[in-house]
């Protein structure tokens, strides 16, 4: 105890100590702040260095919100060369960079994202809803009765992530609202939840054509290329082995019941009876379920809010203006759709409810309140996240990594997809951004390769490493959204996946070696997606022989063959 008490004084002592040079720095310098000011460093390597503090610290010390806010502080000073008075300004208000604007209040005002904190709100209204109305109680009851392990509750969750492919944010919010209280009666740890939406998130819309994800890489190619944005997105899903490896790895470690890392310890403690291992999310409440509830009452506003969505995004692409279907995704506004949608939804539930006499006027409206409380966490760190990331852009962290690999690819073209990859996975990681890093990588790949199937690889290598940065960033929106859809701690959950989606991301690089490699000796680098299934079978299996799989809860077992 006093060994710790001495760590943390000495923690506290060289902090204040960096805080007063820091001060004395600023006093002895004048900065001069013009139209044409630049960070010194600017485009260096030490532009990564906010993102990688807020990560490090987010997982020593498991405390999320700090962790981001010493990262954005950190980015600020360092934006402002150290001078405290511009720091705090560029922190709150930012200035305007290529990328849009930086700060916490531009970033909030900002429509996209603006639209994307409605939409939160508004879903957390909607499950506030369908509680109080004992629809999720009802689906749970259903449940119970047709899913009769944990095995079948987590290929369940898979199955419904797979089909809501239109977008990450609403699959991980609606797949965690659907699914929780199912895998919560079969002792499914939150944090395996939280992991399995987020999986069934990014990576299985980045291979759906129809997604807001292909709309985001279709509008990624330059129109000087002439290239068909789309038709080479169709091309890529063959080759997005990160995506496709994912799913054979959530499907082995499920019906397998293989857990490592982390993650162990949180479902042999789900197996017997805690399921959070840390302790509930703050504002986690048990809702009083309504007897009258049927699963119809969680089913039709469920359905309501898909098809909304879909016919929100295409609404604002230009559908009903005589644009294609496939166009009109292409050229979706995902935030504003999503928010049509949601409130379409909400109106539809609002009047369903009153006609099915399971809700009243003045219940409907304390949800309200409720359902805003209950997304203040992920909004919260969404913000935050959001200004992590413009602090990262106003010190060119992608100009650097841009430079970086437009300098040594055109010297390394069989290793292309491997190298491309790599970079794309680290720039997400440390932005927690995977649109704006295929966005930055896709024309340096096309400045190497115009055209051909070592193009159309790479540009798959590059949204596969975005997506797999995206999915193990603790920065990243999609994981935030995940671990409010799964109500799990998100340090909990970026700690328990973090294994899982770097053992995926390293058979993913050895495949893209032997891609490249095929590809240049003998036209046929298709070939190794199924030399990469085997890899990652094998590894798991590997992984089955040494870590040894989980008991089953014969209990639960029992229970459920009592009750047929």
């Amino acid at each position: 105890m006093n060994k710790q008490r001495v760590l943390k004084n000495v923690g506290i002592t060289a902090i204040l100590l960096a805080v007063v040079a820091i001060i004395v720095y600023t006093l002895s310098t004048e900065l001069v702040v013009g139209d044409d000011y630049q960070s010194k460093f600017y485009a260096t390597w030490v532009s990564l260095l906010p993102p990688v503090i807020a990560i490090i610290l987010a997982l020593i010390t498991k405390e999320v919100y700090s962790s981001l806010f010493i990262g954005i502080v950190s980015g600020a000073l360092l934006y402002a060369n150290f001078d405290l008075e511009f720091a705090f300004e560029t922190m709150l208000f930012g200035t305007d960079t290529e990328g849009g604007a930086a700060g916490m209040i531009p970033k909030i005002a900002d429509s996209w994202n603006s639209g994307i904190l409605v939409f939160l709100v508004l879903l957390g209204i909607l499950v506030a809803l369908m509680n109080k109305a004992g629809g999720s109680a009802a689906f749970g009851r259903w449940a119970s009765k047709h899913i009769k392990t944990r095995i079948g509750a987590q290929l369940a969750t898979v199955v419904l992530g797979i089909m809501i492919f239109v977008d990450d944010y609403f699959n991980c919010l609606t797949v965690g609202s659907v699914m929780r209280p199912v895998t919560d009666g079969h002792k499914v740890s939150r944090a395996k939840l939280a992991y399995l939406i987020d999986a069934t998130a990014a990576p299985i819309c980045i291979i759906a054509p129809i997604s807001s994800w292909a709309a985001a890489v279709t509008s990624s190619v330059p129109e000087e290329a002439g290239i068909n944005g789309f038709q080479t997105f169709l091309k890529t899903i063959p080759y997005n082995f990160y995506a496709i490896l994912t799913i054979i790895m959530m499907i082995y470690i499920t019906v397998r019941r293989v857990d490592y890392g982390p993650m162990k310890k949180h479902e042999i403690n789900a197996i017997n009876g805690d399921l959070f291992t840390t302790g509930p999310v703050v504002g986690e409440e048990e809702e009083e379920a309504n007897p009258r509830g049927r699963v119809l009452d969680l089913i039709l506003p469920v359905v309501v809010l898909i098809a909304g969505c879909v016919m929100g995004m295409v609404y604002t692409g230009g559908f009903f203006e005589g644009e294609s279907f496939i166009d009109a995704f292409a050229n979706a506004d995902a935030s504003v759709g999503l928010v049509y949608g949601a409130f379409i939804a909400l109106l539809f539930t609002f009047f369903y409810y009153m006609y099915r006499d399971v809700i009243t006027f003045k219940e409907f409206m304390a949800c309200i309140p409720k359902g805003f409380i209950a997304m203040v966490a992920p909004i919260l760190i969404l913000t935050l996240a959001w200004t992590l990331s413009g602090m990262t852009g106003l010190l060119g962290g992608k100009v650097f990594v841009a430079d970086l690999v437009g300098g040594s690819a055109a010297a390394m073209q069989a290793f292309l997809p491997a190298v491309i990859f790599l970079v794309a996975l680290g720039l997400a990681f440390s932005t927690g951004t995977s649109w704006g890093t295929f966005s930055i990588l896709i024309p340096i790949v096309l400045g190497v390769f115009s055209s051909g199937e070592m193009m159309v690889m790479s540009i798959a290598a590059c949204l596969a490493g975005a997506v797999c940065g995206d999915h193990c960033s603790p920065i990243s929106d999609t994981t935030i959204m995940a671990s409010a859809g799964a109500q799990s701690d998100h340090v909990n959950h970026v700690s328990t996946q973090l294994p899982y989606a770097l053992t995926v991301a390293a058979v993913s690089a050895v495949t893209y070696l032997i891609s490249g490699w095929f590809e240049k000796a003998w036209e046929i680098g298709w070939a190794a997606l199924p030399i990469g299934i085997v890899l990652m079978i094998l590894t798991l299996l590997v992984i089955e022989k040494v870590i040894g799989r989980e008991p089953r809860d014969e209990g639960a077992e029992a229970e459920a063959e009592a009750k047929e």
